[in-house]
């Protein structure tokens, strides 16, 4: 750097250092800065070192705002997400972000908590912003005239995970369907016949679709599905726990369960030790989703694994594609789900009906 440059003593007091300024220092031009600034990839490492090197010196902050003002692009991505307590979600918005941060894109988030409302509270907050597009885990509830508010906004937006009925919009998911067809057939395979569902919500796309595939494999199979073995709740430890208790005491109990998601199987587990019965070798439980914790309980979950890092990087890339060419026809990309067995899948034993009424008896 030149040694007759401005350093940020040598600007006037109150006064904010200019792209010229950091020019002179650096010994370039301002279009070359303009260029830096902007992350351009046509700038050599070395200029983009020089520069961001005489810009700190000088005390410079790049003016967002006014770079908005003379751009329709604010490189900021609005998220919506339903629930992220869920590991599930958790997991696929950390994919996002990261899959967006290098696309140097500025994530603005909201924690919707399954409330329609603050969902359309936090999308409109978000337009004041002009943020260039919008990823959703839709709230439960959330209907086709939000997308269509949308289009109307001419808003760029990916559903993730979670489908929105009559709304023609882009939406990456796993097959959820699949998914249980295949857990619910390993059963089938092991040799259960009584197999119920635990966490059972038809409010969303996600139940719906696990749902159908739970019952699809069934019939496949020849076996008759009995409405009382398939209980609904929230997806939650102590609904798995209280689903699992109400199964067992049946005067004809299930032998195994697949649940909606690998949470309410944990609490599952943990109902049946409150019975002492072990998962897997005394009832067989299927889980969905496969995440982190599955593989540390003791017996370890067998669950239908989704790949949540690929959901999350192939929805933030279909909403870049979408900022790019707003009137493209809509996406539906459908990810592969994959069973992955484990210790909590075993063959029925033999008079399972008769332990579990014991079990139930004991002190």
């Amino acid at each position: 750097m030149a040694d007759s440059a401005k350093t940020k003593r040598d600007l006037r007091p109150g006064t904010r250092p200019t792209l010229i300024d950091i020019a002179e220092a650096a010994g370039v031009s301002k279009a070359t800065v303009s260029l830096v600034l902007r992350n351009s990839t046509t700038i050599p490492q070395r200029t983009h070192e020089r520069v961001h090197q005489a810009a700190t010196a000088l005390g410079y902050v790049y003016n967002r705002g006014a770079a908005s003002l003379r751009s329709t692009r604010t490189r900021l991505i609005a998220m919506a997400v339903n629930d992220l307590t869920n590991p599930y979600f958790a997991e696929i918005v950390a994919a996002i972000e990261d899959a967006l941060t290098e696309q140097n894109r500025i994530v603005l988030m909201s924690n919707t908590g399954e409330s329609v409302a603050r969902q359309s509270a936090f999308v409109s907050a978000v337009r004041e912003y002009n943020v260039d597009g919008l990823l959703t885990v839709p709230a439960m509830g959330t209907d086709a005239a939000f997308i269509e508010q949308l289009r109307a906004w001419r808003l760029p937006c990916v559903l993730v995970s979670r489908a929105v009925p009559g709304a023609e919009v882009d939406l990456v998911q796993a097959d959820h369907r699949a998914g249980m067809i295949e857990a619910t057939r390993h059963l089938i395979a092991l040799g259960h016949r009584r197999i119920g569902m635990l966490g059972l919500n038809e409010h969303i796309s996600t139940g719906r679709q696990r749902f159908e595939g739970y019952r699809q494999a069934l019939m496949e199979a020849g076996i008759l599905l009995e409405p009382r073995l398939v209980l609904s709740g929230p997806a939650t430890r102590d609904s798995g726990l209280a689903q699992i208790g109400a199964l067992l005491d049946l005067p004809e109990p299930p032998t195994a369960v697949v649940c909606f998601n690998d949470v309410v199987a944990f609490g599952a587990m943990l109902g049946l030790r409150a019975r002492n019965l072990v998962p897997g070798p005394d009832f067989s439980v299927v889980g969905f989703d496969d995440i982190a914790e599955a593989t540390l309980w003791r017996p370890a979950l067998t669950s239908v694994a989704v790949a949540r890092q690929l959901v999350g990087r192939t929805a933030a890339s279909l909403l870049l594609e979408r900022i790019e060419d707003f009137d493209a026809p809509a996406r539906t990309v459908l990810l592969p789900t994959q069973l992955v067995i484990r210790d909590t899948t075993r063959p029925p034993p033999e008079q399972t009906t008769g332990k579990a009424k014991r079990q139930r008896s004991s002190p």
